[in-house]
């Protein structure tokens, strides 16, 4: 599996295995948990997306159970956790309503919660989860620099940020913001042509792409899984992997974040990465996702 490198300090798996739906599962255990772990990482896929409000807040603590049980994976793996957003749900059940919390109180109180209850004493890649319109970087900026100066983060990025959000993030801060996790897929392409990709690429910046499948909505487009199957059948996979596939031939570098409860097809997500996506072959998947050739 090829490793991206976001900064000096920090490298993570061009797949990530991602934990949104982790409390979805009807087993939830630490010995299960640890057997979807061990799965990635027998494949080379190192790195594994949490948000603290995955499965309303509960998420983390169902990995740290397992990371308990079995600490020798601590090693192993790098660890990327979101925070930003407040839901009444778990330990925000009192607050009004939803909303987005980009204060140096909220993301220091994030990291402590997240630190216990993933069972670690760092995380590797701290997130801003949503742009917050209340945002204040002169306070946003600095509480992240003081996380990455004492450790407990060792670097610190965004996701769903549009470029102005990023640029005004960045422009408070002495830390380099290393990534922008945004939506990406055959099934939300927008990112390749409105300047949130490009804005990236210009600054030699990975990003990574959250629902990758696009939530198996690309299944239900029969001109594209035909191209899909057709190209998956050359080349002796599954059209899932051709999908995610497409994303890793990007020369941005893309890092797609998958997520799945069956232990089969956990097994199964590294089979992307040993796929080739010529340029023809991108735009004929490009062409059926968005319906019409390029102009």
């Amino acid at each position: 599996m090829d490793r991206v490198a976001l900064s000096p300090e920090l490298e993570l798996s061009r797949l990530v295995y991602g934990m949104w739906r982790i409390g979805d599962d009807a087993d939830t255990s630490p010995r299960h948990v640890q057997a979807k772990i061990e799965a990635c990482l027998e494949q080379g896929i190192t790195t594994m997306d949490h948000a603290d409000i995955y499965g309303g807040y509960t998420a983390e603590a169902i990995f740290g159970a397992a990371l308990k049980q079995a600490p020798q994976l601590r090693d192993q793996m790098e660890i990327v956790t979101k925070c930003g957003i407040v839901a009444p749900a778990g330990r925000h059940s009192a607050v009004r309503g939803k909303h987005y919390d980009t204060s140096a109180e909220h993301i220091n109180a994030s990291v402590e919660a997240s630190l216990r209850d993933l069972a670690v004493d760092r995380i590797d890649l701290l997130l801003i989860h949503r742009p917050d319109p209340f945002m204040d970087p002169d306070v946003t900026g600095p509480a992240l620099d003081a996380l990455v100066a004492s450790g407990k983060v060792r670097a610190v990025g965004v996701s769903n940020f549009r470029p102005w959000d990023f640029s005004l993030l960045q422009s408070s801060m002495e830390s380099e913001l290393v990534t922008n996790q945004i939506e990406m897929s055959l099934m939300e392409t927008s990112a390749f042509t409105n300047g949130d990709l490009a804005y990236l690429q210009e600054r030699a910046i990975a990003p990574m792409a959250w629902s990758p499948l696009g939530g198996g909505s690309l299944f239900k487009n029969a001109g594209l899984m035909s191209i899909l199957e057709g190209v998956a059948g050359e080349q002796g996979v599954d059209a899932t992997a051709v999908a995610v596939a497409w994303l890793l031939a990007h020369p941005a570098g893309i890092l797609p974040v998958l997520g799945t409860n069956n232990l089969d097809r956990i097994r199964k997500i590294g089979e992307a990465a040993r796929l080739t996506i010529d340029r023809q072959t991108w735009f004929e998947l490009y062409s059926a996702a968005i319906g019409k050739e390029v102009p």
